[in-house]
């Protein structure tokens, strides 16, 4: 009985592991904590170009998160960022860029892409399907295994997190491409149209794992 027991224990463990297709879902982050988040899980282990795009809602006015990797060499890797003075932050390999002036209203839906190539070291935001100014942040690659993390700022690979930079809201249709996308497919993106869904992470196929209370809930309809 006790074997029956680990057993059926370790089934329910690993099925948040598992890719699960989580259209028209959204991941509710309800409480600033230093230990709730949702670790995406991917086989990659190099990165030299890419688009990440995703949802998001909440009422935060102070700093927090968005899409977080990590490497263990990096802590600091792959991050967008929403800071407390209105600005986006982009980082990669530890350099950033800050842009000013992006749509950042509270209480609102706000769909956010983030482009990098790391041949020209160029960076872009592009939110609610207007673009950004384009900055030059790194030429380096990333050339290790990842850990990517929605909810917490990861000071380290998979962890020091901080409640003071933990996200406090909604998020949903994450995507990660090994390619920039074109103008018109963000554009697609941003309005819920058409586009071709992520080949590193698809929010119709993924794989992830929750802690704490991190809770999986319908998108509520609008009126």
């Amino acid at each position: 009985m006790a074997l029956v027991f680990i057993f059926i224990s370790l089934l329910l463990g690993m099925s948040d592991a598992l890719p699960q297709d989580l259209s028209g879902k959204m991941l509710v982050f309800p409480q600033e904590t230093k230990t709730d988040h949702v670790t995406l899980i991917t086989s990659r282990q190099n990165l030299r170009v890419t688009t990440v795009c995703l949802r998001y809602f909440t009422d935060l006015s102070r700093e927090c998160p968005l899409f977080t990797v990590a490497t263990h060499s990096q802590e600091n890797d792959f991050i967008i960022y929403k800071n407390a003075r209105d600005e986006m932050e982009f980082y990669v390999r530890g350099d950033y860029a800050a842009f000013k002036g992006l749509d950042n209203q509270l209480n609102k839906w706000h769909s956010v892409c983030g482009t990098w190539d790391a041949a020209s070291g160029l960076v872009q935001l592009w939110v609610n399907g207007k673009h950004s100014s384009i900055k030059f942040v790194t030429n380096s690659i990333i050339n290790e295994p990842m850990s990517i993390v929605l909810g917490q700022e990861q000071d380290s690979f998979g962890g020091g997190f901080s409640s003071s930079q933990s996200f406090v809201g909604m998020i949903r249709d994450v995507h990660m491409w090994d390619k920039i996308l074109s103008p018109c497919e963000i554009r697609y993106y941003s309005n819920e149209l058409s586009f071709p869904p992520g080949n590193i992470l698809s929010w119709n196929s993924i794989e992830f794992q929750l802690t704490g209370r991190v809770l999986i809930k319908d998108v509520a309809d609008q009126c």
